[in-house]
């Protein structure tokens, strides 16, 4: 069978099970994208459908705009619509060049996409080894040794991989059948890239002794492929069974009960969706060994940037790093807004005709223990440390409460959770009402809902 029939009969069998959406052929203009494009474009399924592609100029070589010239010639000819995108790369932390820059042409590419649409890739069985040994050697578990899919979602749209069954060499056939010219990359020879050095130099020595090696870690990746997505639909499963009602928070037992195939996946699932950075597998394995061998009176606590994992009674809570307010911070407070420091919200009395101004302003401060008072439901004095144990209040979430005092220092109010006999009288000729409202971030990503909190943990 030539290259020719061989890549159209697989492009028109994985067409067939396509959405009938318009196509975007990513294009490099290397060999394997100008194959790709070019194949796309003799389809007459394709055509019908509508086909146009991208290139991505990532300005990292001083030809890029000359390269970017080319391409649009190409397409030109072929009767393919264009579309030039110039980024800039930005090195993140944490990632070397060639990632940055894949990160940044992805982002360019799901800008394009209209809803539906399918992004064509190039990637072929070479690529997928590649990738393969790239995550053994970074010790990967199932999710990465899967490597590249065939089709999976990318922004409004899909990423299609149709060529992963071809090896490199299929596609320089059909290359030079057709006579294409492609643009070399330079940096494709910079064997200080992990990809090159595997392809030049690791590769070419495992295939010289088994010959079938590329097709072999192509079908192991296939397989754990399949596993993957087996314990990503398990995971999802576990995580709503031992999920708190609070979804920042997780049954701590329940989790470490859970096969140790299942507990990584479910935390990260778990972190993803609650926008938090995920950990190293030793920063897991220590979150782990912690909580193992943690007393029942003690409060362990695992950090990574960007992530706090604290365990209170019988919960892990996830939330993003804390910062407390300082203890001689005091703000005068006449009910009208009054804002909190460090996006702590804004404190006010409300009423039903709305804010409420005192003659005799009173004081809010935070936190500095030894704080009492006697509930307007009535009884006696309270220690506030006694109410936040009954409430099941985490510590963390005790000193970033807003307290009211007023001019002889007694407490009159926490937030708009706890109400003092003497807050209660003063309020009740005013028929008002403190009204806590945290900044919208911190509700979300800390957990500083409390009033919601407790009035569930004191119902």
């Amino acid at each position: 069978m030539t290259p020719s029939r061989r890549i159209r009969d697989l492009l028109e069998s994985a067409l067939a099970e396509l959405p009938q959406t318009p196509i975007l052929a990513a294009f490099s203009g290397g060999l394997d994208s100008m194959v790709l494009l070019h194949a796309l474009a003799q389809s007459a399924a394709v055509r019908a459908r509508g086909l146009r592609a991208v290139h991505v100029d990532h300005g990292l070589n001083e030809d890029s705009e000359a390269w970017a010239r080319r391409c649009r010639e190409f397409a030109d000819a072929l009767g393919v619509e264009l579309v030039v995108r110039v980024v800039d790369v930005v090195r993140s932390p944490g990632l070397g060049l060639e990632a940055s820059a894949r990160r940044a042409r992805y982002a360019a590419i799901e800008t394009l996409l209209t809803p539906g649409e399918i992004v064509a890739l190039a990637h072929h069985r070479d690529d997928q080894a590649e990738t393969v040994l790239l995550k053994l050697l970074r010790g990967a578990g199932p999710e990465g040794i899967g490597a590249m899919r065939p089709l999976r979602r990318l922004g409004r749209g899909l990423a299609w991989r149709p060529l992963l069954l071809l090896p490199r060499a299929a596609l320089r056939e059909y290359a030079e059948q057709h006579r294409l010219s492609w643009i070399a990359d330079p940096s494709n020879a910079d064997q200080t890239i992990d990809r090159n050095y595997l392809r030049m130099q690791v590769l070419p020595r495992i295939t010289a002794r088994w010959p079938e090696a590329e097709s072999s870690i192509a079908q192991s990746a296939s397989w754990a492929r399949a596993a993957a997505e087996f314990i990503d639909v398990e995971a999802e499963r576990a995580l709503a069974r031992i999920q708190g009602l609070d979804p920042t928070t997780l049954h701590f037992r329940e989790w470490l009960a859970l096969p140790t195939a299942l507990r990584d996946p479910v935390l990260r699932r778990w972190l993803r969706a609650l926008d938090l950075p995920e950990p190293t597998h030793y920063q897991a394995a220590e979150l782990v060994r912690q909580l193992g061998e943690a007393g029942e009176d003690r409060q362990p606590c695992v950090r990574w940037p960007g992530t706090e994992v604290r365990r209170y009674r019988d919960l892990l809570h996830a939330l993003a790093p804390l910062q407390f307010p300082p203890l001689e911070w005091i703000g005068d407070f006449d009910g009208g807004p009054l804002a909190l420091p460090l996006d702590l919200g804004v404190l006010r009395l409300r009423a039903a005709g709305g804010d409420v101004r005192l003659a005799t302003p009173l004081q809010v401060r935070f936190r500095r223990g030894g704080e009492s008072l006697r509930l307007s439901s009535g009884g006696r004095t309270r220690e506030l440390r006694d109410l936040f144990q009954e409430a099941g209040v985490p510590p963390w979430k005790r000193g970033r409460l807003p307290l009211v005092f007023d001019a002889d220092g007694a407490l009159v109010a926490v937030a708009d959770v706890w109400l003092s006999e003497a807050g209660a009288a003063l309020l009740a000729p005013l028929e008002a009402r403190f009204e806590w409202l945290p900044a919208e971030r911190s509700a979300r990503r800390d957990g500083d809902s409390l009033a919601i909190d407790l009035a569930d943990a004191l119902s």
